[in-house]
């Protein structure tokens, strides 16, 4: 008489399509959670730059070939702006209201030239008519936090630099645009130098997001997990 236990036991028999299709899974989501977690880390070290840069007292416009590292900080450029090189950055909205970004090259004194983004101002009743926003004749002094703008943009139209009313704002760009070597950032003017200034200068911080690549990073590492989960679920079987 056999008395040996026939309950039911359980055994190890992967198979390869399975087997292949989670590891192709689980190597996919894991990669796609280690990009939010780089994005997510990018984001919290520029909101950190951000808040270290608006601690510090203005400094002159520096020399250097490291925009990157004195992004946010707050500088004072002292030159004379270059009014028939302005330009209206289009479609930019402040309280609701559609208008322009007024940008004036400046050219200071060491020759160099730096585009100033001198505010926001609401547009006409007409689109065929650009505001008035003439900048300050002679030589000024402005003060304003130091932004590197992105190539990336996305832009719906192909005449975005014809003219004076442009979509987005690329230095490179403008330089060959104009034929004016200007420098690779954009000065974000913070204070008016007149009385007579109407132009919006309430310049938001980046739109850091940390915590939305956060969400998304453990989206995509919680289907890894299942992925796992499920291959090993399956590929047990029992047998009696």
């Amino acid at each position: 008489m056999n008395t040996s236990a026939s309950g039911p036991t359980r055994r190890f028999r992967p198979a390869f399509v399975p087997t292949l299709a989670a590891v192709v899974g689980i190597a996919v989501f894991v990669a796609a959670g280690n990009w939010q977690r780089g994005r997510m880390e990018q984001k919290l070290a520029l909101r950190a730059q951000l808040d270290q840069a608006s601690a510090q007292a203005p400094v002159a416009l520096p020399a250097t070939d490291d925009w990157t590292s004195w992004r946010y900080r707050t500088v004072l450029a002292a030159g004379t702006f270059n009014a028939t090189r302005q330009i209206f950055l289009d479609n930019r909205v402040v309280g609701g209201r559609a208008g322009y970004e007024v940008v004036t090259p400046l050219e200071l004194a060491d020759g160099r030239v730096v585009l100033v983004n001198r505010g926001w101002l609401a547009g006409g009743a007409t689109r065929d008519v650009l505001p008035g926003a003439p900048p300050p004749v002679g030589p000024v002094t402005i003060e304003g936090r130091i932004n590197v703008p992105t190539p990336r943009y996305l832009e719906l139209r192909g005449d975005a630099v014809a003219g004076a009313v442009w979509q987005n704002l690329d230095p490179q760009r403008y330089a060959q645009a104009t034929g004016v070597p200007v420098l690779p950032i954009v000065v974000e003017q913070t204070k008016p130098l007149d009385a007579a200034d109407n132009l919006a200068r309430a310049w938001p911080a980046p739109d850091v997001g940390a915590d939305k690549h956060r969400i998304y990073m453990l989206q995509w590492y919680s289907f890894a997990a299942l992925a796992a989960f499920l291959w090993l679920f399956f590929t047990f079987r029992r047998k009696r």
